[in-house]
């Protein structure tokens, strides 16, 4: 939400600097993320003069130029060559010192200097409408007022607005906050606490009145849940025009473009007191009549966006005797809105349920300045209010007359809240006690009235406009809002409570292997959720009809829930090789979300990436490149730490791999790991080969749980190794090997390890080499070598058996 300071200053007299007041307003709960400039004109007119020709000659060497001697208010006048047609002595002229910064209509700066025109000498220059951004006009030079004095600033002439825009990430319960009137509201009980008295400044509506009525529109509303009240009043015989200068400038300062002297005084409205409007071209209301109602669905209706969009049988409508016109709360219609042969008009200002304008708003994909208000309940006491502040304020700009009474449908009034607040809760939840006398205070600050007092607390009546501040906990909140956060001293005792929750918890298993990964020199990634639909078709595993669409997506590449946490990796890992970042080692804790017809299901997963070298280039130590059985030593050593040791390996079935495995534990996959293919890669502009492993989480935890810590005395008695060299054919792999040995010999063989492996010369076409270690314990003496020569032709004979091996 956008805060013009100049403006918020029309309802607070405050002479602070735009810091101080964002400290104060973030302190209150309205946090400033930003302040921003702005300028009537670009530049402020900085550098410009009033400057009188006193002299105008033609350029010796110029047909179309003409040599002048300006007065800028300095001891000698300058000499500025000028091409203007209609430059003269005598003139008072807009002129551009030397070191004067102007821009384009494009907004692109340019600085005069000194220099030499045809051979003539020239010391700045005299500025046409358009080169000083007051105008589209390059006819000629600006001639100004002759009563204006030399040397005065253009910016005074011109009138130039300096303003300071406050940018303020403002929370959805902060409803009240919702317009500079809201802000200022806040920002007097902030200024209060201080000891500083500030009266706040409402407009007036004392001067409406009604001229005649002549054009009365007859209001029937049919839905009194969805529309508790309603108000509306007519206007005939303005004129729609461009907005004064003033007006302008307030709704360009925060953002807005100005359309007309309507929906302009409508916006202006909206962004002082927080209500939202909607004008009407009168003529276009059939019979004379608005009804607010739902309609059937499926009705087709165009929007002022040109969109012809299908209504929901939910969705609030202002429609008039024949057809609807506007979608309550939310957007206009095409063929209702204020045009400039629009004459009369017919003006609503309304409250509306906030859940109906949430959901259809959601249900359009429409979020505009009315429905963001309206969803997060408006105060709905100050609806005449504004329409008379709206009303009063298109007569001032546009003229016309207030042609009928006021409409006011409002059968069941939203009564104030009340609230009891205990002193000793208060003190018992803010933690420490605030003097009772503060914490009055602070309370009729902010419109909160006191009904009773007792030693023990305060009976309170709760504004309607403060829907967020229903409870006694809210209450208490607001008061330390404005006693302020930063007064409530810290305490130097500490408490603490022991949980009794499981080893096993998703957080902790999350943060031991987070912990791990991060000293392996791995990064954490967070990426977004939401993805483009696009990458569904990088793989056959993901199907485009998994797809979870967003109702209201922010754009078409972020209109999905991801179905996995590969591309949104891949992502990072692009981002950052094209930042010359090319050695990483990535990894994210994430979820995938799948829609499977009216079932919805996330799965938890985690990913891991690596691409580029194993370590840093080092004096002593030459660089690897990562590689397949790096990271499956990443991986091993993740299942190890969480106890799960025994899995079996299986091909891979996920196409976006060129090679890779999975490791499997009875019929649960725990994860899949290999190297992306080149396809996938290209897809993200990838050169280089990069790593990747999904686990599945859901999985892994399930396994994890199951797993004993278990523990055995260190050994008294020595370990013997023998070795094998098995020549073997191409196919047969070191987990083959494994199975067999450990089913061979199931008490003293304690590991086998693979420590060399051969192709190529010397050997028969389609063979291999294999050197094996076995390593052999037993926990109770010492082994003889009758015991592991027994053991190890065991070991040979199974393995010319069941794989054809040949030792070497």
């Amino acid at each position: 939400m956008k805060i013009s300071y100049n403006w918020l200053k029309q309802f607070i007299n405050t002479d602070w600097s735009t810091e101080q007041t964002s400290e104060l307003l973030t302190d209150l709960g309205l946090e400033v993320e930003g302040i921003e400039t702005y300028q009537s004109v670009k530049g402020g007119l900085e550098g410009i003069v009033v400057g009188e020709v006193l002299t105008c000659i033609q350029h010796p060497n110029a047909d179309r130029l003409k040599i002048t001697t300006v007065n800028i208010g300095e001891e000698t006048p300058l000499q500025i060559v000028c091409g203007a047609p209609n430059v003269a002595a005598g003139q008072k002229v807009p002129v551009a010192t030397i070191g004067t910064t102007l821009y384009t209509s494009e907004g692109e700066s340019w600085v005069i200097k000194k220099g030499k025109i045809r051979g003539e000498e020239s010391h700045g220059m005299i500025c046409a409408e358009d080169e000083l951004g007051l105008g589209a006009s390059h006819d000629g030079i600006m001639v100004l007022d002759a009563d204006i004095a030399v040397g005065t600033l253009a910016s005074d002439v011109f009138k130039v607005e300096n303003d300071a825009v406050f940018e303020i990430g403002l929370t959805p319960n902060r409803a009240d906050a919702m317009s500079h009137y809201g802000t200022a509201r806040d920002l007097k009980a902030g200024l209060l606490q201080k000891d500083i008295h500030s009266e706040l400044i409402t407009p007036s509506v004392s001067a409406f009145h009604v001229d005649n009525r002549t054009l009365r529109v007859e209001v029937d509303i049919e839905n009194k849940e969805l529309a508790p009240r309603y108000c509306g009043v007519t206007i005939s015989g303005l004129k729609v025009n461009e907005s004064p200068a003033w007006l302008q400038h307030r709704l360009k300062a925060i953002g807005l473009s100005p359309i007309n002297n309507i929906v302009d005084a409508t916006n202006y409205v909206l962004h002082e007191l927080g209500q939202p409007l909607h004008a009407f071209d009168a003529n276009k209301i059939s019979g004379n009549k608005i009804v607010v109602k739902t309609v059937a669905a499926g009705t087709k209706f165009t929007t002022l966006d040109e969109v012809e969009r299908e209504l929901h049988e939910d969705d609030l409508m202002i429609c008039d005797a024949e057809k609807p016109l506007c979608i309550a709360g939310v957007f206009g219609g095409l063929d209702s809105g204020v045009t400039e042969n629009t004459t009369s008009i017919f003006l609503e200002s309304a409250y509306f349920n906030p859940v109906s304008i949430r959901k259809t708003a959601k249900r359009h994909a429409l979020n505009t300045d009315a429905s963001f208000r309206f969803e997060r309940g408006i105060d709905p006491n100050i609806t005449e209010y504004a329409l008379k502040r709206a009303a009063l304020l298109i007569q001032e700009i546009a003229g016309g007359e207030i042609t009928s009474d006021i409409v006011d449908f409002y059968p069941n009034k939203i009564e104030d809240f009340q609230v009891r607040l205990s002193f000793d809760n208060a003190k018992k939840l803010i933690g420490e006690e605030i003097p009772r006398d503060i914490i009055k205070r602070i309370l009729m600050s902010l419109d909160i009235k006191i009904n009773n007092v007792t030693e023990t607390g305060l009976g309170l009546t709760v504004p309607s406009y403060r829907n967020d501040v229903q409870r006694e906990a809210d209450v208490i909140e607001e008061i330390l809002r404005v006693y302020g956060y930063n007064n409530i001293k810290t305490t130097e005792k500490l408490n603490a409570s022991i949980s009794n929750s499981s080893r096993f918890e998703d957080y902790k298993l999350q943060n031991v292997i987070g912990n791990q990964l991060a000293g392996q020199g791995f990064f954490e990634i967070l990426s977004n959720s939401l993805t483009t639909p696009k990458y569904a078709a990088l793989s056959s595993q993901l199907k485009e009809e998994h797809n979870i669409t967003m109702l209201n997506p922010l754009s078409n590449d972020l209109s999905v829930m991801r179905q996995s946490l590969l591309f949104s990796g891949l992502e990072a890992v692009s981002y950052n090789i094209n930042r010359k970042r090319e050695t990483l080692k990535l990894f994210e804790f994430g979820k995938t979300y799948h829609g499977y017809n009216e079932k919805r299901e996330e799965f938890k997963h985690l990913a891991v990436f690596v691409t580029g070298n194993k370590n840093s280039e080092r004096w002593n130590s030459p660089s690897q490149k990562s590689d397949f059985f790096y990271l499956k030593g990443t991986i091993t050593s993740i299942l190890e730490r969480l106890g799960i040791s025994r899995f079996k390996v299986a091909p891979i079935k996920n196409d976006v791999f060129s090679e890779g495995i999975s490791l499997n534990l009875g019929k649960n996959t725990l994860v899949e790991f290999g190297l992306i293919k080149k396809s996938v890669l290209k897809h993200f502009g990838i050169s280089q080969q990069v790593l990747f492993a999904d686990f599945n989480w859901d999985n892994v935890l399930n396994m994890a749980k199951h797993n004993k810590i278990t523990f055995t005395e260190l050994p008294k008695h020595p370990e013997v190794r023998r070795d094998f060299a098995l020549l073997l054919d191409n196919n047969v792999s070191f987990e083959q090997i494994d199975t067999i040995a450990r089913q061979t010999e199931k008490q003293l063989l304690k590991d086998v390890d693979l420590f060399d492996v051969y192709q190529g010369d010397n050997l028969p076409q389609g063979k291999k080499s294999y050197a094996v270690s076995f390593i052999l314990q037993d926990d109770n003496k010492t082994l003889t070598d009758k015991q592991i020569d027994k053991i190890m032709n065991k070991l040979q004979a199974n393995f010319e058996k069941q794989l054809g091996a040949e030792l070497r």
